[in-house]
């Protein structure tokens, strides 16, 4: 076949593809209606959208095999740039696949029909690339598009996580959190330090990935060489802590107190910062680390929290238990943690130390019998003796 019959075959097929496409719309639509269960499940206004991008792809390919398909088609603005910015979030990549597919099948069951006599075989192999190359363009829409929503998404988590630092937890930030689909509870924030030589674009990648590892949801800052991350829905927030700590870099890694929701977040935040400032102080402290279990670095650092903590928590149950209890407990810790020394200066029976350490034990959570809860005991002593010394209590 020449070159001018060809044209000739082109022309009379395309007069055809004219004048059948007011009808391919509507046969694409109830094709799809009986076809794609989640199309069925849209909203109208969506399913109109839809049609209309689908009628756009028809148009597009009408007019580019009118050209003798001398051109690569511009999918992105032909077809795709009819839809709203909305709908690419509401139709997946494989979705739009499936749209094509449909549209392929429709004009493929029409193609005798449309065709021109002896221009079966150049349709179908004009579908064939066209259908290629809008898979390729609607690759490219998408991929263009996460990369953008990715960029404003780690603004937006660089954002809420600044403002849960500075405490400015009002309905911006909500918003900004609600744009990312945050909707999590509980809350704890856990502070580390960033790996080395790494960009905090791929360290809140890591973090991102580490949430859903844990199943959890994940919006992380990164602050200098720290790390802050918020995690919500954690039913266990040691175990979504040590996937967390997995990616950051050497040093403490400490655990804020869990929190009702975003609003409370601050308080965490500050916990956990606070935490890894005082970390230093116990090179033994596991990782990652309650910050509560920080306490008395922090007191000693100067974390007005810990200190109020400390005193309010441990020294005044105490001391409104009575003398006896604050002398004993004073005594067996100076005595290196000996009962029968402890019982012979307070000329008490050994029993009686044991009942009043199990008191301690009891009003604080912290048993003196052991190592690391007697240093917080002690430095709750000391600070409790400072307030009372200043007339503060």
């Amino acid at each position: 076949m020449d070159t001018t019959e060809e044209a000739a075959i082109r022309e009379q097929t395309t007069k055809r593809l004219e004048q059948a496409m007011g009808s391919f719309g509507t046969s694409v639509l109830a094709q799809m209606e009986e076809r794609l269960p989640w199309f069925r499940r849209m909203p109208p206004d969506h399913r109109s959208w839809i049609g209309l991008v689908a009628q756009a792809g028809i148009a597009a390919f009408v007019e580019w095999f009118k050209n003798a398909e001398t051109s690569r088609p511009a999918i992105a603005g032909e077809v795709f740039g009819t839809a709203p910015r909305d709908l690419m979030r509401a139709v997946r990549l494989q979705q739009t696949i499936d749209l094509v597919r449909v549209i392929v099948d429709v004009v493929e069951s029409r193609l005798d029909e449309l065709a021109a006599p002896g221009g079966t075989y150049q349709l179908r192999e004009a579908i064939l690339r066209y259908t290629r190359d809008v898979a390729f363009g609607a690759a490219q829409v998408y991929a263009r598009a996460a990369e953008t929503r990715a960029a404003w998404d780690a603004r937006l988590e660089a954002l809420v996580v600044n403002a849960l630092l500075r405490g400015e937890v009002d309905e911006g930030m909500h918003s900004w959190a609600a744009a990312l689909g945050w909707s999590s509870k509980p809350v704890v924030v856990i502070a580390g330090y960033t790996p080395q030589d790494e960009e905090p674009e791929a360290i809140i990648d890591q973090m991102q990935l580490a949430g859903r590892r844990a199943r959890v949801d994940v919006l992380a800052g990164v602050q200098g060489h720290r790390v802050i991350v918020v995690v919500g829905g954690a039913e266990d927030p040691m175990d979504a802590a040590r996937t967390v700590a997995a990616k950051c870099g050497p040093g403490a890694v400490v655990i804020g107190p869990t929190v009702a929701d975003l609003y409370g977040a601050t308080a965490s935040a500050h916990a956990a910062l606070a935490g890894l400032k005082a970390a230093a102080g116990w090179p033994d402290a596991p990782r990652p680390v309650l910050a509560e279990d920080l306490l008395p670095e922090r007191a000693l650092d100067g974390d007005a929290e810990a200190r109020r903590f400390l005193v309010e928590q441990v020294y005044e149950p105490m001391q409104s238990a009575g003398a006896p209890l604050l002398d004993t407990l004073t005594t067996y810790l100076e005595q290196g943690s000996s009962l029968e020394s402890t019982a012979r200066l307070l000329f008490v029976h050994p029993n009686t130390v044991r009942y009043r350490l199990r008191r301690v034990t009891e009003l604080t959570g912290l048993a003196p019998t052991e190592s690391r809860a007697a240093f917080s005991l002690r430095i709750a002593l000391v600070l409790g003796r400072f307030d009372r010394r200043f007339g503060n209590r």
